[in-house]
């Protein structure tokens, strides 16, 4: 935000979005909180599916749908056909992660769309950029098992996709970036472009480091589970309240600081242990000694230790422990928003701060076509015409109750 304005920096942007699951949609959220007013196309009735699933994609819509509109429309219908046509006329942007060619064949492809907006920034997240795989469908795991990330994270031979939907994020976010670049780029030329950003090539740029090592050294990367460490103390251990706790020693500095902390003098003047090299070579004469001190205390014990000595340390925590962190108490650090049954919940924002605030929350989650009526009445729809329209199916949501 501006200092002494409150202004967003993407505010006055409007955003089109054509999206459902994770990708597309944390794209838009990244531009929504960042001040864009991103307009979510749903289909009449339930609206995206995203709203209802089940399991490990229930936390899917309240995540990533925030400070957008909700718009209810049937694509199939010439009336909600139109109605997109003249929404995206005022806009600045529009956002897709369907399947490939599939708003193509609806007539709202780029070619269609900036004819009669030669301005927009038209962006497509997908599965893959341009060569061979295009066509192909794709998930986050997909990416995972085929770009080398999930051979990374599991242990030899037992490839273990990574515990959240990375690909899919990540892909959004650098989504948003093009889409950023490209307005930034139509402040000089007055023209929009088409922006694509994909899952594996996503995938690839993660893994970067480990094909970058592999050309420099000749030896191709272990499993993250197999790894020889760069450091003799990288490890997490196990303390005497059943707890976990990771600690990391990365300079000589670090390792007196360490073993000053938890009393292990015998260690700290020890010629043998004197430099890292020395110690990753000592590893196994060390690290058992280590994980008895850790079994001898709590977690909180050692994480004082680890705190006072300025070491890089971590308990392990579970994504519900987190509802609790004291860090994520500061305000602005976790967002509330209204779940689909009323209860309200505080959900990570963008970790991002701007003249030191962190970003608003401007709009709770929309219900399925809440704005529909709002919409069409900037666009010109007389009450009559959004009744009429709501009638015959082509509107959806509660705002297009029959008059």
């Amino acid at each position: 935000m501006s200092a002494g304005t409150g202004r967003l920096p993407l505010e006055g942007v409007r955003v089109v979005e054509f999206s459902h699951m994770v990708m597309g949609p944390s794209c838009g959220l990244v531009l929504a909180d960042l001040g864009a007013d991103v307009i979510k196309i749903e289909p009449p009735g339930a609206g995206d599916k995203t709203r209802t699933l089940p399991g490990s994609g229930a936390g899917f819509f309240p995540m990533f749908n925030r400070n957008k509109r909700s718009v209810s429309v049937d694509l199939r219908s010439e009336r909600g056909i139109e109605f997109v046509r003249r929404l995206v006329r005022t806009a600045d942007v529009v956002t897709e992660n369907f399947r490939p060619g599939g708003l193509d064949a609806l007539g709202l492809g780029y070619d269609d769309l900036r004819a009669d907006n030669p301005g927009l920034v038209y962006c497509s997240l997908k599965g893959f950029l341009a060569g061979p795989y295009e066509q192909r469908a794709a998930l986050d795991e997909v990416v995972q098992m085929m770009g080398g990330l999930a051979y990374m994270t599991g242990p030899p031979d037992r490839p273990l996709r990574a515990g959240a939907s990375v690909n899919d994020v990540m892909g959004g976010m650098f989504a948003a970036m093009g889409v950023m670049a490209a307005l930034y780029e139509r402040r000089a030329t007055g023209l929009g472009k088409l922006v694509r950003s994909s899952l594996f090539e996503n995938n690839v740029f993660l893994v970067g480091q480990h094909m970058a090592q592999y050309a420099v050294t000749g030896a191709a990367a272990a499993p993250m589970p197999a790894r020889l460490s760069a450091w003799a103390v990288y490890d997490v251990f196990d303390t005497g309240d059943g707890e976990k706790v990771f600690v990391g020693v990365v300079s000589d500095t670090q390792w007196q600081a360490f073993c000053a902390a938890f009393d292990l003098r015998d260690l700290a003047g020890d010629p043998e242990l004197a430099t890292n090299a020395q110690r990753v070579a000592a590893r196994d004469r060390v690290i058992p000694r280590l994980r008895s001190t850790f079994g001898a205390m709590d977690r909180d014990e050692a994480v004082r230790l680890c705190g006072a000595a300025r070491l890089p340390f971590a308990p392990i925590q579970r994504p519900e422990d987190l509802f609790d962190d004291p860090h994520l108490a500061e305000p602005g650090a976790l967002t509330e928003v209204t779940l689909s049954d009323g209860r309200s919940v505080r959900l990570p924002s963008l970790p991002l701060e701007l003249d030191g605030a962190r970003l608003p929350l401007r709009r709770d989650l929309p219900l399925a076509g809440e704005h529909t009526a709002d919409l069409a009445r900037e666009l010109g729809y007389s009450d009559d015409e959004i009744s009429t329209a709501g009638a015959d199916g082509a509107f959806g949501g509660s705002s297009v109750a029959h008059r």
